[in-house]
């Protein structure tokens, strides 16, 4: 009895590189995120108000903390560092929340609610899971 190719549908799919699809979206999001709230502190310095400079300097100061580390979250988690799961999946929840508050706004609303979820389920995809996991086990047997 010969045995013709065997479907292993289990088997994690990936990329060219062995990234999984859901990772790559999940880092690309939280990466775009990232950037975003970048610009946004470089946006927020421009337009200080001389009467209240320390609400200005404050905010920026706070977009441009949060937007670095969440770039740096996405780069790891690209790299398939575990410990980047939190920080993406809690700046998620954010999002969530944020676009709940802009709920009168359609689109912005829409917007953040997508991708939110899409960078949620990106995140807790089996796919995902097994290969941040496996990044895991090779840094322990490297050390």
């Amino acid at each position: 009895m010969t045995e013709g190719p065997t479907d292993d549908s289990t088997a994690p799919s990936s990329g060219a590189d062995g990234t999984p699809p859901p990772l790559t979206v999940a880092a690309s999001l939280a990466g775009v995120q990232g950037l975003v709230l970048l610009i946004l502190a470089v946006l927020e310095l421009a337009s200080v108000s001389a009467s209240r400079p320390g609400v200005g300097l404050s905010a920026a100061a706070f977009f441009a903390a949060y937007g670095a580390v969440l770039t740096g979250a996405a780069v790891a988690l690209w790299r398939r560092h575990g410990w980047a799961r939190g920080p993406v999946l809690i700046t998620q929840l954010i999002v969530l929340g944020l676009a709940w508050n802009l709920r009168d706004q359609v689109l912005a609303a829409a917007g953040l609610a997508v991708v939110g979820v899409v960078v949620i389920a990106a995140v807790i995809h089996p796919d995902t899971i097994a290969a941040l996991d496996g990044r895991a086990e090779d840094d322990d047997s490297e050390a």
